[in-house]
């Protein structure tokens, strides 16, 4: 069923087409305003990679003990320079209890603070220490939008680094090109780019924000779409959304992945737009995803 017109309406009038980072990230810190964040069972702590201590945050099934050590390492999104895992506590929260594992939220630095790779060593430290406080066979790595990036390009310099090895990734409409101009390859970058909230202008600035040069956004680990090589990745549950501009590169991902001999399983949400993800688990698109994530995680965690 296609959109209401109404609704259609009013998301064209929050679709401004310009990053204000300062407002962006004001915006984001109301998310972390939780009362009910003291019912969920969690714990803090750091990991030190060179000479910064990288926050980390344990989301628990449940307030009882459990000997449960399934774990989904997780990567919040925000165009790689707003947000944090205190943003992302209702969904970690959630999807700990409705997955029964337990979930390690990784508050990597942010650009334009702090530019590629800077964000992605981060999280590549952070996941080399779980995996070796973990076995390999309970590690899932989940992200959205730019932390579904994140998690793809963790796949990639793992394969090359030779550190570790993830066995499970989940991608929630991720971030995985860096050309959003009116030539895209993609035609739901034109299709979905200006009256969706995620603009191209966003798009476009979001990378601009996180590069360091040129050069990086045709770097693999800054945009993966652009490795060459797929094979020997991770199990994948990849999903998109319908009226999102970055649906098709997901999908062709997954697509280049599945031909590179890798397990994939590819969805669509309908009438979904870019970010519904971080609503939490009563929407019906949530509900979903959720009901997507778990079965992905039944199936390929005993495969």
């Amino acid at each position: 069923m296609a959109f209401k017109q109404i609704t259609k309406e009013i998301l064209k009038s929050l679709s401004v087409n310009k990053v204000d980072i300062k407002s962006t990230r004001a915006l984001a810190n109301l998310k972390s305003i939780n009362p009910l964040g003291i019912f969920y069972k969690k714990k803090s702590y750091t990991i030190q990679h060179d000479s910064y201590d990288i926050p980390v945050r344990i989301y628990y099934p449940s307030h009882k003990k459990t000997s449960n050590k399934k774990v989904l390492l997780f990567f919040h999104g925000g165009g790689w320079s707003t947000d944090s895992v205190d943003s992302y506590e209702r969904v970690c929260a959630k999807l700990a209890k409705a997955s029964n594992h337990l979930v390690i939220a990784v508050d990597y630095r942010l650009a334009p603070e702090y530019k590629f790779p800077i964000g992605l060593e981060d999280c590549y430290a952070a996941t080399k220490e779980v995996f070796r406080k973990f076995s390999r066979d309970d590690i899932t790595l989940i992200g959205d939008s730019a932390g579904g990036n994140l998690v793809a390009a963790l796949s990639l310099l793992a394969n090359m680094r030779k550190e570790f090895k993830p066995k499970r990734q989940i991608l929630i409409y991720p971030a995985l090109g860096s050309d959003y101009s009116d030539t895209s390859p993609f035609p739901s970058v034109q299709e979905n780019g200006d009256d969706y909230i995620l603009t191209k202008g966003k798009l476009n600035d979001y990378i601009s924000l996180y590069a360091s040069k040129d050069e990086d956004k045709v770097n693999p680990l800054f945009a993966p779409i652009y490795a060459k090589n797929l094979s020997n990745q991770p199990d994948t549950l990849l999903i998109t959304a319908e009226y999102d501009p970055l649906r098709d590169e997901g999908e062709m991902y997954a697509k280049r992945l599945k031909n590179a001999n890798n397990y994939v399983e590819v969805h669509r949400i309908a009438n979904a737009v870019h970010g519904y993800f971080g609503l939490g688990i009563k929407g019906v698109l949530v509900k979903e995803t959720f009901r997507l994530i778990i079965h992905f995680l039944n199936t390929r965690e005993n495969a």
